[in-house]
């Protein structure tokens, strides 16, 4: 499992520019069943998002075709965890 945490790097106008797009790439990655829950951080200062892949190279790969990273709007650090306690009804995740 990943965690990613968005910075942005570019001032909260630019960001809104690319947010759509990003939006609608992140769409397609929950149709691909690639994230469990994704949002901004507040104070936005970027982004959260988590997957529930278990290749970091397909990850990284999803990173590099977002929209925000394309266009330079964000830094992404991707964090891979192995989650031992969890709700139960996040099982179907784990």
């Amino acid at each position: 499992m990943f965690l990613i945490m968005l910075n942005y790097k570019k001032p909260i106008e630019i960001v809104e520019q690319y947010l759509a797009e990003h939006r609608s790439y992140l769409d397609q990655c929950y149709a691909q069943n690639r994230l469990i829950v994704s949002g901004p951080r507040n104070p936005r200062t970027g982004g959260v998002i988590i997957s529930q892949l278990n290749d970091r190279s397909m990850v990284e790969q999803m990173v590099q075709n977002d929209p925000f990273y394309i266009h330079g709007v964000a830094d992404f650090e991707v964090i891979e965890f192995v989650p031992v306690k969890y709700h139960s009804e996040f099982a179907k995740f784990v």
